[in-house]
């Protein structure tokens, strides 16, 4: 199957040229060639400039349009049951996250909800956020269990993260995140659920392969940095690659040890300091930034000017959960991350595609336009920069997957 996207005003290829990410000074170029047409052939990128007669090939003309790589979310928690707007209100109203936990809120009243639920309901309606997602131009996202908490729900979040993989349209990265909280059960028992994690639930997890990356939330209140340690290395053992929330409320000390046990990204960042930058930018760890979070929380943006102004490879993404960022629309977390974090429109696209595809460990194959790359394209009507420009619109005409066209509803 053939097909041409001819007369494109520009394409962005966010091209990193062979590298695995960008970095620094190379994050403001998205590598723009002009007046160009797009050939896809079996779902695969095969050139980039004039087409010329390709027969047999399906042809469309996006004049006066710009294609740029799909997004890749490179972190949600797209599957759960329930809301937490009353949290958002009372935040409102200046009450602090850890009050909001005290009294009940929080992941914990997440994960009582989605407890509640079966399998079939919950990728029934993570389902219709996934698809949302996708005409937005979300064309890979990471979906992380962590609103079970204990071993048959965990099981169940990562069975469906799976069977959604499957049925999907968009392409789906899993994540076992069982440390995402201490579960009401284990409150006065803390090791016995390190044990659980660490005997129990990552083997299987690990044999029966229902999740590529292992995370674990290493902040004030949540998991230690030993105690991280411990899971991360487990679920090395077993297999997965590691990620880790760190530094979203306080210095946790993630970050070092992130960058220790190589792994693929750290996220969040809101506190992290001048030295954790300078490590981080000699390292191959990507980080990655939640910009929402930090405007429902009020909280203090990360630095990411600093980072990367410092070298850091730097990655975005929306952090989609019920509780503190209900934001499923990459569109809109360029818009936070240039407004909050001070990112330019082109760091911002970079930190959309490729090198949120380097933290999932898939730019080798998405987050850019070259050729021999899946072809996974977004035809943006007008110029790039009007996507977070007016994210309240989406500015996206048509999403390409794999070298598909595809249409959505209305």
């Amino acid at each position: 199957m053939k097909l041409i996207l001819r007369n494109a005003a520009a394409i962005a290829t966010c091209s990193a040229s062979g590298k695995r990410c960008k970095r620094g000074d190379e994050m403001n170029d998205v590598g723009v060639i002009n007046d160009a047409d797009l050939l896809i052939e079996d779902g695969v990128i095969k050139s980039i400039g004039k087409a010329g007669d390709a027969s047999g090939a399906e042809t469309i003309d996006v004049s006066g349009k710009t294609i740029v790589p799909g997004f890749v979310d490179a972190h949600t928690h797209a599957i759960f049951a329930g809301t937490r707007e009353r949290e958002f209100a009372m935040r409102a109203r200046g009450v602090s996250y850890s009050e909001i936990a005290a009294k009940g809120g929080g992941i914990l009243s997440t994960v009582s909800k989605t407890r509640e639920l079966s399998k079939g309901a919950l990728r029934s309606q993570a389902a219709k956020r996934i698809d949302k997602m996708l005409e937005h131009g979300t064309t890979t996202l990471e979906i992380k269990s962590g609103y079970g908490l204990d071993f048959k729900n965990e099981i169940k979040l990562l069975e469906t993260a799976n069977e959604l993989r499957e049925e999907s349209l968009s392409g789906i990265v899993v994540t076992l995140l069982g440390a995402h909280a201490i579960p009401p059960e284990f409150i006065n028992d803390r090791d016995g659920y390190l044990e659980l994690l660490i005997r129990e639930l990552i083997p299987y997890v690990g044999r029966k392969k229902l999740a590529k990356f292992c995370d674990v939330f290493c902040d004030e209140g949540f998991f230690t940095p030993g105690e991280t340690r411990r899971i991360l290395m487990a679920a090395r053992e077993s297999g997965m690659l590691p990620k880790m929330h760190a530094d979203e409320l306080s210095a946790s000390g993630g970050v070092e040890l992130a960058i220790e046990l190589g792994a693929v990204s750290v996220d969040h960042l809101e506190h992290i300091g001048p030295d954790e930058i300078r490590r981080l930018a000699g390292s191959d760890t990507i980080g990655v930034i939640l910009p929402a979070v930090a405007a429902y929380l009020r909280g203090t943006p990360a630095p990411a000017r600093e980072m990367i102004d410092g070298g850091c490879p730097l990655a975005l993404a929306t952090d989609l959960n019920p509780g503190t960022s209900m934001v499923d629309n990459m569109q809109t977390a360029m818009f936070f991350a240039i407004s909050l974090n001070r990112l330019t429109v082109e760091e911002a696209l970079n930190a959309a595609t490729i090198n949120a595809a380097a933290a999932l460990g898939i730019s080798d194959s998405l987050g850019s336009i070259e050729i021999g790359k899946q072809a996974d394209l977004l035809i943006v009507d007008g110029d790039y920069s009007i996507m977070p420009y007016h994210f309240t619109e989406n500015k996206i005409l048509n999403v390409v997957k794999n070298g598909t066209l595809l249409e959505f509803p209305g």
